[in-house]
């Protein structure tokens, strides 16, 4: 400005306006000096001394002579698993063709009698054999001979089927119009003898196609379904478990036993083995040739890579995803407090040395040679090689127990498992319930097979067989006369029939062992008539019912729990390796929902209304 102002009272002045101001503005603007903005992103610390004086209040010169490993070589050996032993049954070569879930869980199914075969499987492998001869012919005879019987609704053989209006329905559809698989593969492998023309008569020249299709027939179904002969059954009835061992051998060192003495649950892992400290070998000894595979891999370590983990470097910031400064472990959570200290103090300490491990093997770390940045070289063994019985010994993935002289085997157990299989809803579901005032178990029938295939709630099935049965003796059963008396004496109430009994027996040989059979609740009857007695419908409880003669059902008494189990039955299925489908009929144990009240009573006084 040309004119100088000189202002005493600036107060004064600006209320008179005696000087020309700017009172309001509506935006700002930077007067840039320099189009390079280079320097000014540089972030540049201008005084060092004072980010040196940081860097030594918190430590960061308290350097503990040590260098980051640049090299790693790893000495590994691995025991392949080559011995594997069902239950009690005599151990037998591991075989890898299937997985371990389906040589473990899988469950026959009852072909050696065609009639309790679903009818849905049976009607599956007739149409697989009619497929497979239909160039050849006689698809007619084999319809007539092998066909699907129709059911009788007022024979007893048949009240399984006629009591289900599903049922029913469906093989009176099928009757005399489809063909039984079942039926002629009962036929083929109960004799090596047996032919599929043996009931009709065909042309010489047609046998050699018939028996290539008879061989193809069986093996197919043979792939269909995973099923166990008698020397690789695993279930355990008397338990309602799978056990099984599995041992990993080789010359020069010694064998690996893994025993599962109580798997239920469907997921087969390494813990669901313990390391048997009773058996050294599994059957036969390794075989002299084979020794454990030794390896030597030289790889870069990379530091350990987490999501919360606190940068090292001073101007580099963690995001929000993971706040670990959120945890507040109580002073019991000792879990949350080593993984807390890991996490903030020694997270940048770690390194991964990875390698692959071959699927059904035992491998063992003898050793890591690291070699560090200043060219230093350090042997690591591997960890956890105290004794036993040292009170802080810890570790993870170890099943070894002590052996020889007391210390521990630093092993990794990978089973030849697969990570997903898919499963169907459960055709059979049985629960198992204690009745503290009956004194006894009740095995709850909630789910139940019908002959066509489908499941239906124990209930229902229940009430509908017992309204067929009582139409079948609806001429020789008559109701009870009106009572001429106020009151009436009744021996024993009844229970729905899909509630079958475990009663309490004593062990022979001990004093207080008690164990659960199975028995059997009465069904309606005539005067005069023999007692029927009702039977169960599922597998699961049918043990020795379907045997000549009828064998007795014994269950563990310590296996039903006050809260009770849920054992299911359903079809898995799921992709080997080598791409074949595997699929298998296996079962689940669960724990229940506590006790029961069947309210059975006996020697009763009721009250009798007239009507």
């Amino acid at each position: 400005m040309a004119e100088k102002h000189d202002v005493v009272n600036i107060a004064e002045a600006m209320a008179l306006r005696l000087l020309p101001t700017v009172m309001m503005w509506n935006r700002l603007e930077g007067r840039p000096r320099t189009d390079d903005f280079t320097r000014s992103i540089a972030a540049e610390v201008r005084d060092p001394l004072w980010m040196i004086s940081r860097q030594w209040q918190v430590g960061e010169f308290a350097a503990e002579d040590r260098g980051s490993p640049v090299v790693a070589k790893v000495q590994t050996s691995t025991m392949p698993v080559r011995r594997y032993q069902a239950a009690e049954h005599p151990s037998q070569s591991y075989d890898y063709s299937l997985p371990l879930e389906a040589q473990v869980e899988q469950l026959a199914l009852p072909l050696r009698e065609p009639r309790r075969v679903a009818l849905d499987l049976r009607l599956l492998m007739g149409r697989q054999w009619l497929k497979l001869t239909k160039s050849i012919g006689y698809r007619a005879d084999f319809i007539e001979h092998y066909g699907i019987e129709p059911p009788d609704p007022n024979a007893d053989s048949d009240v399984a089927v006629a009591a289900h209006r599903e049922s029913y329905a469906t093989f009176v559809a099928l009757a005399g119009r489809a063909m039984d698989g079942a039926a002629l593969y009962q036929h083929l492998t109960e004799d090596a003898a047996n032919h599929s023309w043996d009931p009709f008569t065909i042309d010489s020249t047609d046998e050699p196609a018939l028996l290539a299709a008879e061989t193809r027939f069986v093996a197919w179904f043979q792939r269909l379904f995973a099923q166990p002969d008698v020397e690789r059954d695993a279930w355990d009835p008397n338990r309602l478990e799978y056990r099984f061992s599995c041992a990993a051998a080789a010359a020069g060192q010694e064998t690996q036993v893994f025993t599962a003495e109580a798997y239920h649950h469907g997921h087969l892992d390494w813990y669901s083995v313990d390391a048997d400290a009773d058996r050294d070998t599994l059957g036969e000894p390794a075989a002299p040739t084979s020794r454990p595979e030794r390896q030597v891999r030289t790889m870069l370590p990379a530091p350990v890579q987490f999501d919360g983990m606190p940068h090292a470097r001073w101007w580099h910031f963690e995001d929000q995803r993971t706040n670990l400064g959120d945890i507040n472990p109580s002073t019991t959570d000792l879990s949350k407090l080593l993984f807390l200290e890991f996490a903030l103090v020694y997270a940048n300490d770690w390194f991964i040395v990875p390698f692959t491990v071959p699927e059904g093997s035992v491998a063992s770390v003898e050793g890591v040679a690291v070699t560090t940045v200043f060219g230093e070289r350090f042997w690591i063994p591997a960890a956890d090689q105290g004794m036993t019985s040292d009170w802080d010994r810890w570790s993870m993935f170890q099943l070894s127990p002590s052996r020889g002289d007391g210390r521990s085997r630093a092993r990794l157990l990978v089973l030849p498992t697969v990570p997903k299989i898919q499963e169907s809803p459960a055709t059979e579901e049985v629960l198992l319930v204690r009745d503290e005032v009956a004194n006894m178990v009740w095995a709850i029938e909630n789910t139940v097979p019908l002959p066509h295939g489908a499941s239906k709630g124990g209930s229902e099935s229940a009430y509908e067989m017992r309204q067929h049965i009582r139409r079948l003796r609806e001429t020789s059963i008559t109701d009870p006369p009106e009572p001429a008396a106020a009151w009436r004496y009744r021996v024993m109430n009844t229970v729905p029939e899909h509630w079958i009994p475990f009663v309490p027996v004593h062990v022979s040989g001990s004093n207080r062992e008690i164990q659960l059979q199975r028995g059997a609740m009465p069904r309606f009857s005539a005067p005069g008539e023999p007692i029927e007695k009702v039977r169960p419908r599922t597998s699961l409880l049918r043990r020795g019912l379907d045997q000549s003669p009828r064998q007795a059902y014994v269950l563990h008494e310590e296996e039903v729990p006050r809260a009770g189990i849920r054992v299911a039955l359903s079809y898995q299925r799921t992709r080997w390796h080598n791409g074949r489908v595997v699929t298998w009929l296996g079962a689940r144990k669960q724990t229940g929902r506590g006790e029961a009240a069947s309210n059975l009573a006996f020697d009763r006084l009721e009250h009798a209304e007239k009507q």
